[in-house]
C-alpha cells in the first residue's frame, strides 16, 4: 500500500485515496501495537532469567510489575479481537432521548451526555456534539453527538438501550425519590459508505431559530435546520447555535447514519425470517441502572457487572461495562 501510494496518479482520486491512507494508518498502528507487544513479552523472559538467577527482589518487582501491564495490554486487544463488525471502525452518533420522568428525566439526558464526553476526553477520542435540544425547565429533551477514535462504533454499540436512573428527585418541593429513562441510540457513520445515496430531490429542508433552556430563542436568524427524507419519513434537525450550512451538514450525516441504521435493520429481518427467528428486532430495552439512593450503586442487566461507585460511572467510567458487554458477545 506505501509502495501504491507513492505512484503517480495516486491522487487523482482524492476521496479514495484519502481512504485507502487511513486504512493504511490503522494497518500500521496494528503491526506496531503488536510488534511493540513480542518485544515487551521478549523482554519479559529476559527479565525472568536475570530474576531467577540473581534473587533480587526489585527485579522480581519490576518483573511482576511489568508482566501485570503486559497481561493487561493483552486483555484490552482481546476486547479489540471481538471488534470485527463491518462497521466497528466507524466514528459513532451518539443520540440521547428523555424519556419517561419530566424534568428529572431530561436532566438526566443531560447527565448522560456529560458521562459520554467525559469518556471520550478521558481516552482522548475526538468528539462533536451536534444537536442539543433543551428542557423546558433544565435539561435536555435530546442531545447528539459523534465520537471517533478506534472502533468508536464497536465500542459504543454497547451503551445502546434504556438507561434507568433512580434518585431523591433535586425537582421536586418534597425531595421524593423518582425514577428517570432515558433512552440511547447509537449508530455508526456513513458517510463514505456507497449504499448511503440521498437525492436532493428526497429532502425537504425547514429552518427555524434555535432554542436554548426553557425554549427561549437565542438566535434571531433561522439557523437550526430540520431535514425531513420523504421516501422514508425520517425527520433529523440540528439547532447547536452555529451556522444554518453546519446545522445542515450535522443534520445529513446524522441522516445518513439512520438510513444505514434502516438498511440493517431490514437486512436482520430478513435474516431473522429465513432462520425462523423469534426474537423481535429492536433497537433495545432497559440495559442498565443507576441507583443514588437508597443505596449507591450501577447494575448492567444483561452481564450483572455491578459497581458501588456511580459517581465514577457518570463520571465516564464505563470501560468495564462495555468490555463486559462485549466478551458475553462472543461466540453469538
Amino acid at each position: 500500500m506505501e509502495r501504491e501510494a507513492g505512484e503517480p496518479g495516486y491522487w487523482d482520486d482524492h476521496q479514495t485515496a484519502q481512504q485507502k491512507m487511513q486504512q493504511l494508518g490503522r494497518l500500521k498502528d496494528t503491526v506496531t501495537l503488536w510488534r511493540d507487544l513480542e518485544s515487551r513479552s521478549q523482554n519479559l523472559v529476559e527479565l525472568t532469567e536475570l530474576a531467577l538467577a540473581e534473587d533480587d527482589p526489585s527485579l522480581q518487582e519490576q518483573l511482576e510489575f511489568e508482566s501485570e501491564e503486559l497481561a493487561t495490554a493483552l486483555a484490552r486487544e482481546e476486547i479489540n479481537l471481538t471488534l470485527s463488525g463491518p462497521y466497528d471502525d466507524r466514528p459513532a452518533i451518539v443520540s440521547i432521548h428523555a424519556g419517561a420522568g419530566g424534568t428529572d428525566a431530561q436532566d438526566w439526558a443531560e447527565m448522560l451526555l456529560q458521562m459520554y464526553c467525559q469518556w471520550a476526553e478521558a481516552r482522548k477520542r475526538p468528539y462533536d456534539v451536534m444537536d442539543l435540544s433543551y428542557g423546558e425547565e433544565a435539561g435536555l429533551r435530546g442531545a447528539t453527538l459523534e465520537i471517533g477514535g478506534a472502533h468508536a462504533f464497536g465500542y459504543l454499540i454497547a451503551e445502546q438501550g434504556v438507561h434507568r436512573l433512580v434518585r431523591l428527585s433535586p425537582y421536586d418541593p418534597n425531595n421524593l425519590r423518582q425514577t428517570s429513562f432515558a433512552q440511547v441510540e447509537i449508530l455508526p457513520t456513513s458517510e463514505d459508505d456507497p449504499e448511503v445515496e440521498i437525492r436532493s430531490e428526497d429532502i425537504k429542508m425547514d429552518t427555524f431559530r434555535s432554542s436554548g433552556p426553557g425554549g427561549q430563542n437565542v438566535q434571531k436568524v433561522a439557523s437550526a435546520v430540520r431535514l425531513t427524507h420523504t421516501p422514508t419519513g425520517i425527520v433529523v434537525s440540528c439547532q447547536n447555535e452555529r451556522s444554518q450550512h453546519q446545522n445542515r451538514e450535522y443534520a445529513i450525516r446524522i441522516l445518513k447514519a439512520r438510513l444505514l441504521a434502516r438498511q440493517e435493520e431490514e437486512k436482520a429481518k430478513e435474516v431473522a425470517g429465513m432462520r425462523g427467528q423469534r426474537k423481535a428486532a429492536e433497537w433495545g430495552s432497559q440495559i442498565r441502572s443507576y441507583v443514588l439512593h437508597p443505596y449507591k450503586s450501577v447494575k448492567d442487566h444483561r452481564t450483572n457487572l455491578q459497581s458501588t461507585n456511580p459517581d465514577a460511572v457518570l463520571g465516564g467510567d464505563i470501560d468495564k461495562f462495555i468490555e463486559a458487554y462485549l466478551m458475553s458477545k462472543v461466540g453469538e
